[in-house]
C-alpha cells in the first residue's frame, strides 16, 4: 500500500505533506491532552502503535491479483483514539519504515500517512461511533470499522494515485490496490476484534477512560 519514493510528481507530494502537517497539529495537540489527563493510558496507546506497526510491516502475497499487500494495523487505534491520535501513531510508524525497511519514501510520507493514518481511521471511526447508537453487537461493530480502516485506506491510495496520474487510471490502481487487501483486511479486522475483547476483559477501564465504550457496556463484556 506504501506508495513508493517517486511515484508522486513534486506538486502532489507537497499537497499531501501540507495537508498531512496540519492534521499531526491537531493529533499531538489531542495526544498531548489525553496523556496529561491521565498517563494510565500510555500502555493501550502504546499496544495501539505496536498493531500499526507489525501489521503494516508484514507484506504477504494476495490471490486475488497475484500481487502482495499487508494489513494496516489501525482498526484498533482508530476506535480507541480517533483518527488524529492514529495519524500521530501512523507518522512515527511510517518514518520508521521509511527509513529502515525501504516501505514508501520521504517524498510520499504525507500521502501514504493521510491514506493510512487518517482518511481510514477517519471512516472507521465514524462507523464506530455511529453503529454504537445502535443494536449492532460491539465485537461486530469493531471487525466492521477495522476493516472500513484496512479497506479505505487503499482506496485512498489508489485516488492519490489517479490524481497524480490521471482519474480514467483508478480503475486501475483500484483493482491493484484495494482487491488485493479484501482478505488481509478480513484477517486483520479478526485479530483487531481478538485483541479489543482481550484488552476490554483485562483493561476495561481504558476503553472507559477514552470513551470507547461506556461502563454498561463494559458490564455487559464480564457478564
Amino acid at each position: 500500500m506504501h506508495i513508493l519514493e517517486g511515484m508522486l510528481p513534486a506538486q502532489w507530494a507537497i499537497f499531501w505533506w501540507v495537508v498531512t502537517a496540519v492534521i499531526l497539529v491537531v493529533g499531538i495537540y489531542q495526544l498531548n491532552k489525553v496523556v496529561r489527563k491521565d498517563r494510565e493510558i500510555l500502555p493501550l496507546l502504546a499496544i495501539s502503535g505496536a498493531f500499526i506497526f507489525v501489521l503494516s510491516s508484514l507484506k504477504l502475497p494476495s490471490a486475488v491479483t497475484m500481487s502482495s499487500s499487508h494489513p494496516t494495523g489501525t482498526g484498533l487505534a482508530s476506535v480507541t483514539f480517533g483518527p488524529a491520535i492514529t495519524t500521530v501513531l501512523c507518522a512515527i510508524v511510517l518514518l520508521f519504515q521509511t527509513l529502515f525497511l525501504a516501505h514508501g519514501g520521504l517524498t510520499t510520507l504525507g500521502a501514504n500517512c493521510f491514506a493510512m493514518g487518517f482518511f481510514g481511521p477517519l471512516l472507521a471511526w465514524g462507523i464506530f461511533k455511529l453503529l454504537q447508537k445502535t443494536s449492532v453487537n460491539l465485537y461486530v461493530t469493531v471487525f466492521l470499522a477495522a476493516l472500513t480502516a484496512g479497506f479505505s485506506s487503499y482506496v485512498m491510495t489508489a485516488f492519490q494515485l489517479s490524481l497524480a496520474h490521471g482519474m480514467e487510471n483508478f480503475a486501475g490502481f483500484l483493482a491493484i490496490f484495494a482487491l488485493t487487501q479484501i482478505p488481509l483486511a478480513i484477517l486483520e479486522s479478526l485479530i483487531i476484534v481478538v485483541a479489543f475483547k482481550y484488552i476490554a476483559k483485562i483493561k476495561g477501564d481504558f476503553l472507559i477512560k477514552t470513551k470507547t465504550i461506556s461502563e454498561e457496556q463494559l458490564e455487559k463484556i464480564n457478564a
